[in-house]
């Protein structure tokens, strides 16, 4: 069965993990990834605040930029550290700022982007629901980039599979995998975002909270499913009763996702902003 699934495998395209080089300088496609995403996000977040009654302007969506790059990176990669290679980097502790060697968490960083939220909240005299209910619009722009980028780089590959379109990633061994990133961009961010799109049609800004819980739940069951198709990290493996790290961090999500929708919908609708 090996034998004839490698022969159907697809091939996998040998992306440059550099897109562009300048002198000593490397742009890795990445960092681009996080750059587009974040950049994507302002945009939209900027319009979704002209719809909402919440009285966000654009001047705090802009405001708020430096305080989520700070989030995603520092909570990304301290949550790869703390959920994924705790021992690794407690010998190699010169290893953490090493952001070029790979090694970002989504869990880390939406635990960051919620910190600083919060903390921004607080000085600007925001309600911090009226901002995460935006941020759960855009979240998912980052997370297609971020997925397009880990098949770019050819990591975070899929199981072990004999479907035509498994393909044999380098550093993988000789058999087909699932390319699980292309799943996972799908499910955490075309889908995601057309489901949260279709969440704010339906007046989901008018109701605070309703947009955040949609994402939690949305995003933690896209997690768990596309964790069925992906290899574990080799330093953890299967948890307790077969689970993966990122299921057992997406779990909380979707309880939390749960109970903010059912509050949500307790609440009348607030009024249009005038």
């Amino acid at each position: 069965m090996h034998d004839v699934a490698m022969l159907a495998a697809l091939a996998y395209p040998q992306f440059d993990p550099v897109a562009v080089q300048i002198g000593p300088l490397a742009i890795r496609w990445y960092a681009l990834a996080y750059m587009f995403g974040l950049l994507g996000a302002w945009f939209y977040a900027r319009r979704l605040v002209d719809l909402s009654p919440s009285g966000l302007t654009r001047l705090d969506i802009d405001d708020f930029l430096v305080w989520a790059t700070l989030g995603v990176v520092l909570g990304g990669r301290l949550g790869y550290i703390l959920f994924y290679r705790p021992a690794f980097f407690l010998a190699n502790p010169h290893e953490v700022f090493f952001l070029w060697h790979g090694g970002m968490s989504f869990h880390g960083g939406f635990l960051g982007v919620i910190t600083a939220g919060w903390l921004f909240c607080r000085r600007k005299n925001i309600s911090f629901i009226y901002l995460t209910d935006i941020l759960a619009c855009v979240t998912p722009i980052g997370l297609f980039l971020g997925r397009i980028a880990n098949f770019i780089n050819g990591e975070l590959w899929g199981r072990t599979t004999d479907v035509a379109w498994g393909m044999v990633f380098p550093g993988a061994g000789p058999l087909p995998r699932h390319p699980s990133q292309l799943y996972q961009a799908t499910l955490e961010g075309v889908v995601l975002f057309l489901f949260l799109l279709v969440v704010t049609a339906g007046g989901g800004l008018r109701r605070h909270g309703l947009l955040s819980g949609c994402f939690l739940l949305g995003y933690g069951l896209a997690r768990m499913v596309g964790e069925l198709f992906r290899q574990p990290d080799p330093q953890l493996g299967f948890l307790v009763a077969g689970i993966t790290m990122g299921q057992l961090l997406s779990l909380p999500m979707v309880l939390g996702g749960l109970a903010l929708i059912i509050q949500a919908r307790r609440r009348p609708p607030a009024g249009r902003a005038s």
